[in-house]
């Protein structure tokens, strides 16, 4: 199924006069956006797709490649150069980047970063992250054709490895860039393969030594607006194409580890046996119930099973915890409760139980006086928190950062029904447009 439909060749840019009424309008240059739009979609829509639709991107895989190189493409289009930091993030630069804070009474010069991701999870929908870029180009192309002039640097960043979905660390490249992921833990991350992150970057290209924390880059950013299609449907509800987040739900990922005994499941019996799938299989709908009773999410999704025979009891059983919470007491009291549980039901079981922290976010409230000013360029839009983890929300430790959604009319995520209207895109584009203009024109 084509999500966005191909469009009728490459983009080269704007066409003259294609915005004449100005970043805020709308004008003869509409019909061009949706086009240009289309045509800038279509370079990237097929890279990772699988039959059934959706996306299996990995980080530092082949199709993480194509599409880095898509994004390199992009850059080169608009005369914007590309560098690589050291965690494998790009940036791509329309003007030269700052140098930290100006002194009193000076213009302030450092850069103003958008963008976000290029990864997926395995078989995710075609929007999340992508959209971001896609319309983090446009958003430039549409300042350019009304006449918008910079005053200071603008950087689209592409962050690497944001889903975590390969190597089970979230946001990997801008922790990696704020010091919230250590540089050897990153390193010895293994994916299902036996393949670290080391070797996996090593043979995409990048430098694994290089890896850490940059506290000069972040110090010339002067903030980071991040555009991300909505996964949920508040603004179907509320009717705008557009919505502002407000904050982030503190989250984290946590693996419960299942020890039994392995034996034949056809001569073992019942009373004999020490099966790790059963206390697994208790936790999952205890987690379930206490999310429920919590207002909060309580997710195992991943597993994996050794040796994983149809003729074998299982030896052993690792699963991953994904939960979310409105808040941190509720979160933490959440994951207490599950794990005790799964506790309880392994000592009934003979098996061994093991729970192990391996990510957390705290809550992130979007800064206030940022937000007013998205208020001040925008307009009254919806203002609403989310469930899910982003770049901005790491970012946001170290640096002024926003996001920007755009709505979901199916309100699925990770999942090749999630779905955005070209219509719906282009006011993405604008409203990030009208976002560079009042941060980086003025």
């Amino acid at each position: 199924m084509t999500l966005v439909p191909p469009g009728p060749g490459p983009a080269t840019g704007p066409e003259p006069g294609a915005a004449r009424a100005g970043v805020a309008g709308v004008d003869d240059g509409e019909r061009w956006l949706r086009a240009h739009f289309v045509r800038t979609w279509a370079k990237l829509e097929d890279i990772g797709r699988g039959p059934g639709g959706g996306y299996t991107r990995p980080a530092w895989g082949k199709a993480d490649a194509e599409l880095r190189q898509w994004f390199r493409d992009e850059a080169g289009v608009r005369g914007m150069q590309v560098e690589q930091d050291g965690n494998g993030n790009l940036w791509a630069w329309w003007g030269e980047p700052g140098a930290g804070a100006a002194p009193p009474g000076a213009l302030d010069h450092r850069a103003l970063a958008i963008g976000s991701h290029l990864d997926s999870v395995p078989d995710g929908g075609a929007f999340d992250g992508p959209l971001g870029l896609v319309c983090s180009y446009l958003a430039i192309d549409i300042l350019r054709s009304a006449g918008g002039v910079p005053v200071r640097p603008i950087a689209v960043v592409c962050w690497a490895d944001e889903e975590g979905a390969r190597f089970g660390a979230a946001c990997a490249g801008s922790r990696l860039l704020t010091g919230a992921l250590s540089p050897g833990t990153a390193r010895a991350l293994v994916d299902d393969e036996g393949v670290t992150m080391a070797e996996a970057m090593q043979r995409a290209g990048a430098d694994p030594a290089l890896m850490g924390p940059d506290p000069a880059r972040l110090a010339s950013l002067l903030a980071f607006v991040e555009l991300h299609i909505e996964q949920g449907r508040r603004l179907v509800d509320l009717g705008a194409p557009v919505g502002i987040a407000t904050a982030i739900w503190p989250h984290g990922r946590w693996r419960c580890s299942f020890r039994g005994e392995p034996n034949h499941a056809g001569t073992t019996l019942l009373a004999d046996r020490h099966d790790p799938m059963l206390p697994f299989a208790a936790a999952v709908i205890e987690a379930r119930e206490i999310a429920e009773g919590k207002g909060g999410r309580a997710t195992f999704a991943k597993v994996v099973v050794w040796p994983n025979a149809t003729n074998a009891v299982a030896a052993r059983v690792d699963a991953w915890l994904d939960a979310r919470a409105p808040d941190e007491p509720t979160l933490k009291t959440m994951v207490a409760q599950v794990g005790e549980a799964a506790r309880r039901s392994s000592a009934a079981h003979g098996v061994q139980f093991e729970l192990l922290n391996e990510s957390l976010t705290g809550t992130v409230e979007f800064e206030q006086a940022l937000r007013t000013r998205l208020v001040g360029a925008l307009g009254n839009l919806p203002q609403l928190p989310t469930a899910a983890g982003h770049d901005a929300g790491t970012l946001s430790a170290c640096v002024p950062a926003a996001m920007l959604f755009v709505r979901n009319p199916t309100g699925t995520s990770h999942s090749p029904a999630e779905w955005a209207s070209v219509d719906d895109c282009v006011a993405g584009a604008r409203a990030l447009a009208r976002v560079l203009e009042e941060l980086a024109c003025r």
